[in-house]
């Protein structure tokens, strides 16, 4: 176990033409990579959907696949396939626990604040104005509930309602999706995003969205921000990622202030997370220290 494999998206294994995207994603791999080679690893970056037969036997982190939404059936296939693997993270349990947004309801069950929420499945069919009347919101949005990078997401008024009912409902032809009350703070406020490594609190940043539009992924125009959080915040955060079903490797906590003005969790991204280790100088040795951890328990457990 000692060459770690970076999982990326074919598109970022060797890219041929840099832009700013791509060049942040290949920033941020080195930054890890520097840091394990310090721990006597030796670093390789691959395409998860490739051929990583060469690579059974190493560590494998999953990083930038930021493609799997968009091939979910070819993702779902190789996650099945490496289930009994012990050296990949997060572990292919976890990352099958948050890949569908029904996660939340776990994450509520145990007491943890998320925006009101309303799961409808595939082949329903929604009457979005009696939704909002129902639930007494006055705005809401809707994704999908296997998503990334705001896709297929729509943010509404009641009045509007009716105008996107049938979008909704074309969508619920083919995969479940989920209805959230609007809140106003994301966008006031903005979001903030606290990185935990190994069960401790690492950094974290402020996502805004730009004038006008409610989306803080830099996708659709968003800014990142440098933040400290407070210690209640910290604290919110950790406990939100105790209860996942096991203690992640590495977890994204995106929370915000509800309509009451009360902490509450966006998304606990646990997959493929941006972690943004350009944004605090020692972020990547904490990450490479709890890898290195992590490493040596599964070893020990299977010796």
């Amino acid at each position: 176990m000692s060459r770690i494999v970076l999982l990326t998206a074919p598109d970022y294994v060797n890219p041929k033409k840099g832009d700013w995207y791509t060049d942040q994603i290949l920033l941020e791999d080195q930054l890890i990579a520097t840091e394990l080679k310090k721990q006597g690893y030796e670093v390789v970056r691959a395409d998860w959907s490739g051929d990583l037969s060469a690579y059974r036997q190493d560590v494998w982190v999953c990083r930038a696949m930021w493609d799997y939404f968009h091939r979910f059936d070819a993702f779902e296939s190789w996650l099945s396939g490496i289930r009994q693997m012990q050296i990949v993270y997060n572990t292919p349990e976890l990352i099958s626990w948050n890949l569908d947004k029904h996660y939340l309801l776990d994450l509520e069950e145990q007491g943890v604040p998320i925006a009101p929420t309303v799961y409808l499945h595939k082949g329903e069919q929604c009457h979005l104005t009696a939704l909002l009347e129902q639930n007494n919101w006055n705005k809401a949005v809707f994704k999908p509930a296997v998503s990334g990078a705001a896709r297929e997401t729509y943010a509404f008024s009641l009045e509007e309602a009716q105008q996107y009912e049938s979008r909704l409902n074309m969508l619920l032809q083919s995969e479940n999706m989920i209805v959230q009350e609007f809140q106003q703070n994301i966008v006031d406020r903005g979001e903030f995003s606290l990185m935990v490594f190994g069960g401790k609190y690492s950094h974290a940043v402020l996502k805004k969205a730009k004038s006008g539009d409610f989306r803080v992924q830099d996708d659709f125009g968003g800014s990142v921000h440098d933040y400290e959080p407070t210690a209640s915040e910290i604290e919110f955060a950790l406990n939100a990622v105790s209860a996942c079903p096991s203690e992640p490797l590495y977890a994204r906590a995106d929370m915000f202030y509800d309509n009451q003005g009360n902490p509450a969790v966006g998304e606990l991204e646990l997959i493929e997370p941006e972690l943004w280790f350009r944004h605090s100088p020692n972020s990547a040795s904490l990450f490479a220290s709890a890898l290195h951890t992590r490493v040596a328990e599964t070893h020990l457990a299977n010796a």
